[in-house]
């Protein structure tokens, strides 16, 4: 029987060091791409300068000093940037949220399963789309000149509307893009969540009963809460983290240069221009790294909130 025990011990380690080795690449990558650019972060701490023309050499040379965060307190340019990552932000995660779960919940009550997964492949297309596509498709819409929506405001005998020029409604445009591009990722986890629930429970509350709504509301929901909580917790560590492409790639294809700068300059796209026009890599990296410990602060609290009140759905 010892024997029979040690036999089957040692398969499972043979096979786990099997399956071991097809993590190596990922683990490669994660560490190349992820842990190793960590090492920049010092720069945030350096009073960095070019003294021998090697960069690893000049860092370490440097001095230490946290002048480098004076830019968080100098000025009210970068109040209007955290105010508009920070505004965006909570309107993705709502809507990222809530628009997705309402599809996956539409979708999985279709009981045409090939329609189904029709309009699934339909909403999780823009996902695979680049925000530079995306941006010039967008311009051939709201071009002044030849757009597809002045052309339809012609048809009604409306004036041509410059909407590069027009920073009111770039809020709401990019709230749409946003949740457009987004909806069907969001989608299928939501739907992987909806087909490990019990078909049981449905019948049991249509023969009570039950409407649709009133499934989706006492059934679908509660079981999805897990989930729910989960993606919230992590869209709360990127809150200070935007979409560059959306912020950067879909306004500068019409030339709107600094018309839209109130509306559409968020962290990410200030802290780009300071590297690439003003070539400060320390203001910069010391941006990023409050980006990050504001990111870990906040999924921490929100993880200990939920733990502290429903120990089941928190992360750790």
């Amino acid at each position: 029987m010892f024997k029979k025990n040690k036999k089957r011990n040692n398969d499972i380690v043979k096979r786990s060091r099997q399956l071991s080795l097809f993590t190596i690449p990922g683990l490669v990558w994660l560490f190349v791409f992820a842990y190793l650019p960590m090492f920049g972060l010092i720069l945030a701490f350096k009073d960095y300068k070019n003294i021998d023309g090697n960069f690893f050499t000049s860092l370490f040379k440097s001095e230490w000093t946290l002048k480098n965060f004076e830019i968080l307190f100098r000025g009210n340019k970068l109040f209007t940037v955290v105010r508009n990552t920070l505004g965006y932000n909570m309107v993705f995660i709502v809507l990222n949220i809530i628009v997705p779960l309402i599809v996956a919940i539409l979708l999985h009550e279709l009981l045409n399963r090939r329609s189904a997964k029709v309009y699934q492949t339909i909403t999780f297309l823009p996902y695979f789309l680049s925000w530079i596509v995306i941006s010039y498709s967008i311009y051939a819409m709201l071009a002044y000149n030849g757009g597809l929506f002045n052309q339809i405001r012609a048809l009604f005998g409306l004036k041509p509307m410059d909407w590069y020029r027009t920073p009111s409604v770039w809020p709401f445009i990019f709230i749409f893009l946003n949740t457009w591009k987004s909806l069907g990722y969001n989608t299928i986890i939501y739907l992987a969540a909806l087909a490990g629930i019990d078909k049981s429970l449905y019948e049991a509350a249509s023969i009570d009963g039950a409407t649709k709504i009133q499934q989706a509301l006492n059934i679908t929901i509660p079981l999805l809460r897990p989930v729910i909580i989960i993606t919230f917790v992590l869209s709360l560590g990127g809150i200070f983290r935007s979409d560059f492409g959306l912020f950067f790639h879909v306004p500068n294809s019409g030339g709107a240069g600094d018309t839209l700068r109130n509306v559409a300059e968020v962290i990410d796209t200030y802290t780009y221009k300071l590297l690439m026009v003003s070539q400060n890599l320390r203001q910069s990296a010391a941006i990023n790294f409050i980006q990050s410990v504001i990111g870990f602060i906040l999924i921490f609290s929100a993880n200990f909130i939920v733990k502290r009140y429903d120990p089941d759905r928190a992360l750790y």
